[in-house]
């Protein structure tokens, strides 16, 4: 799916700076001329596979307030979860919610939260071009591969599935410190970071694309947008779950057949920084124009039940989150998940 925003395999450096804009945030593209001008520097860092949507929204947001500076990093959701505990950004991307050990720091540092899904990712599971065996992989068999105890062990495709060739195995995939590895193995091992250690691990995920593109043996993971930019470079598995093999795709990630390698992106904004205009406006803008943009680069958009509900949540300034922070949850639908929160936040009062 390339468009304009197809830099994700050119995007490299660790900081990216944008300047940003000058028009109210609304649920169209259309500007205006009665909101006044912002400026100000809002700072965002986190999940390098929420990175090409937070990207396009400070590109978009530019051209409304070009006195505002944006700067987007890429640390990791794990990374950026630290730099927000402590204060350094305004908003940080995460690939998977928020953990109990973050937040509590959060609690400790004073920090108050709010979560906001933004976008539908799917896991790819990737191969080299040349590999011309594996169409696609059971559940269990990408548990044998991945599971700890696969370690040194597993280490040729003729020991993932009888009748595979007599090929090295050679594995790619999310480092340590990245919400992709922390889903990937919650859905596939049944725990998160439990994982062998012996593969190439990046939260670059540039870095895995070209990994697997160089390598016959080769197979990895990564966010689907990445797939989906370098597809003259990868070969995508369908992966089987039990009820045949399927690929991913907006169809089938909406409609629930794309499991247990589907999940939300999130972005968590200071409370504190909300205060300022800029940010809120930001915010706002996010809201608005997320579900198309994440369409545009990769990814998939939200029901817009779901921006609602929301919306709701900033207005309120309902903190924390909704998933307990409990981190990776599989196969949770945002839209029961926000209805329940609304639901209990309204008893409440």
């Amino acid at each position: 799916m390339k468009s304009r925003y197809g830099w994700i395999g050119l995007s490299c450096a660790a900081i990216l700076v944008f300047t940003a804009c000058g028009k109210p945030a609304s649920k169209s593209n259309e500007t205006s001329t009665t909101t006044p001008t912002l400026s100000g520097k809002i700072t965002i860092d986190g999940s390098s596979t929420v990175l090409p949507i937070s990207e396009a929204l400070a590109e978009e947001f530019q051209k409304r307030y070009p006195q505002v500076e944006v700067t987007v990093g890429k640390s990791g959701t794990g990374g950026g979860f630290k730099k927000f505990a402590n204060g350094e950004i305004d908003i940080t991307g995460a690939s998977r919610p928020i953990r109990a050990e973050e937040d509590a720091l959060c609690k400790k540092n004073g920090i108050e939260y709010i979560e906001i899904p933004i976008a539908y990712d799917a896991m790819a599971v990737v191969v080299n071009p040349q590999n011309s065996w594996c169409d696609s992989l059971t559940v269990a068999e990408l548990k044998k591969i991945w599971e700890p105890a696969a370690q040194g062990k597993i280490t040729n495709w003729s020991q993932v599935r009888s009748g595979f060739p007599n090929e090295r195995l050679v594995l790619f995939g999310a480092g340590t410190d990245s919400g992709t590895f922390d889903y990937f193995t919650a859905a596939v091992v049944g725990k998160e970071k439990a994982s062998r250690g012996d593969y190439t691990a990046s939260e670059d995920d540039d870095i895995l694309v070209q990994g697997v593109a160089r390598n016959k043996g080769a197979l990895g993971y990564f966010g689907l947008a990445y797939y989906e930019n370098n597809q003259d470079k990868l070969k995508l598995v369908a992966i089987d779950n039990g009820n045949g093999p399927v690929k991913p795709s907006r169809e089938t990630v909406l409609n629930g057949t794309y499991q247990p390698l589907s999940r939300p992106l999130f972005l968590y904004v200071h409370v504190k920084a909300l205060e300022r205009p800029e940010v809120a406006e930001f915010i706002n803008f996010a809201l608005a124009n997320a579900g198309r943009l994440a369409e545009e680069v990769g990814y998939i958009g939200l029901p817009e039940q779901v921006y609602e509900l929301v919306s709701h949540r900033v207005e309120r300034r309902i903190k924390g989150s909704a998933f307990g922070a409990h981190g990776s949850q599989i196969g949770v639908k945002l839209e029961d998940l926000y209805k329940i929160e609304e639901a209990s936040e309204k008893s409440a009062q």
